[in-house]
């Protein structure tokens, strides 16, 4: 259940076009330079109107209606130069329009840059990845922990792991239009052993969605488990890799509590003990996502937050990509385990506009 809710009158794309236009545009032409220059005047640093930008970007909750914004923001409106961090315009052919990208997210991007201050960035992440839409946002964080200097293994296990069958085909197709590239190769380019087996397996075999279970086979694979795995010296990875990336989540939580109840010991203890590393990160994810989605991200959130600083990539990955999923219920899960509402805890940990930005899509209450 989504966090957010359309607006009674559908919002016109074109206007709201007009508006982040004039937001992105604030003071930078009144100290700007022209088209084409690439270097700022340093005696008058440019500043991003982001709170002028934001009220538009974050209600603005449709597909078609986000889709119909970046169209319309690319039809009618020449984006200075100034808008555009050095690189980017050095990457584009400009001739009055940036076409390289779509000019919206050039604009969010490069303004965020801009401000030369790190609250920012923050917030012109979260920004450029919300106006996309949820497989183009899960593409586009798999796309980053999968390449770079600095590649994040884990965030994307997460991503992969913790969608269902038909969110993972529909986000592979716009991983290729996006990237031009497939995701399995650059899954098998950047893992390795057991890891790698399992991602390919579970991006590659369709799998049942529907609660329906066959009590039967439940309990066959919990035995296979058990010899896979405490009954055996070493563990039978392959066993462990079928049965996780073959079987549905309503499966796998029934495999889960036949296990406890016929050994008497948690199957999620059984997969720390017997395995290690990334792969036993997936086999957790998905174990965890078959039980409770909202509540593993709940936990997830939790730890983004807890101790000194604040992790605010993961943050941002998780409150943008399951506002429109399942917030509703992370928000319940979070305030029953913790005692605390999530935005509380937001509100805490973040500031400025990034803070507000957050703040939106979480929704008030819990």
């Amino acid at each position: 259940m989504a966090s957010l809710t359309l607006p009674p009158a559908p919002p016109n794309p074109r206007q709201d076009a007009i508006d982040l236009h004039k937001a992105f545009k604030g003071p930078l032409l009144r100290h700007g330079f022209p088209l084409g220059f690439s270097r700022p005047n340093p005696r008058f640093p440019p500043q991003f109107p982001a709170s002028a930008a934001a009220p538009v970007v974050r209600f603005r909750l449709d597909i078609q209606g986000r889709m119909g914004r970046r169209v319309w923001y690319k039809g009618i409106i020449c984006l200075p130069a100034v808008a555009c961090p050095n690189s980017i315009i050095r990457a584009c052919e400009v001739g009055g329009v940036l076409r390289s990208w779509t000019e919206l997210e050039f604009a969010v991007a490069g303004a965020g840059r801009i401000g030369f201050t790190r609250q920012m960035g923050r917030g012109s992440k979260a920004m450029l990845l919300w106006i996309l839409d949820p497989a183009g946002r899960d593409a586009t964080v798999l796309r980053e922990a999968l390449s770079g200097d600095t590649m994040d293994l884990r965030a994307a296990t997460e991503i992969i792991c913790s969608r269902t069958p038909s969110q993972l085909q529909i986000m592979k197709q716009t991983y290729l239009a996006r990237f031009g590239t497939y995701l399995e190769h650059d899954i098998g380019h950047h893992t390795s052993g057991d890891h790698q087996k399992l991602l390919l397996a579970y991006v590659g075999i369709p799998r049942y969605e529907g609660p329906e279970v066959d009590p039967t086979i439940v309990t066959y694979d919990a035995k296979d488990l058990y010899k896979a795995g405490e009954k055996r010296l070493g563990t039978d990875e392959k066993t462990f890799i079928r049965i996780f990336t073959e079987r549905s989540w309503a499966h796998i939580a029934s495999v889960s509590s036949a296990y406890h109840h016929m050994y008497d010991r948690k199957l999620e203890k059984v997969i720390k003990s017997e395995t290690s590393g990334n792969f036993a990160f997936a086999l957790l994810t998905i174990l965890r996502c078959a039980e409770s989605p909202a509540k593993y991200f709940a936990k997830l959130l939790r730890k983004s937050m807890k101790g000194l600083g604040t992790d605010d990539k993961t943050l941002i990955r998780v409150v943008v990509t399951r506002t429109e999923i399942d917030m509703q219920y992370i928000k319940a899960e979070y305030f029953k385990k913790y005692k605390k509402p999530l935005a509380e805890a937001i509100n805490s940990e973040t500031s400025g506009n990034y803070r507000t930005f957050l703040l939106s899509l979480v929704g008030q209450g819990h």
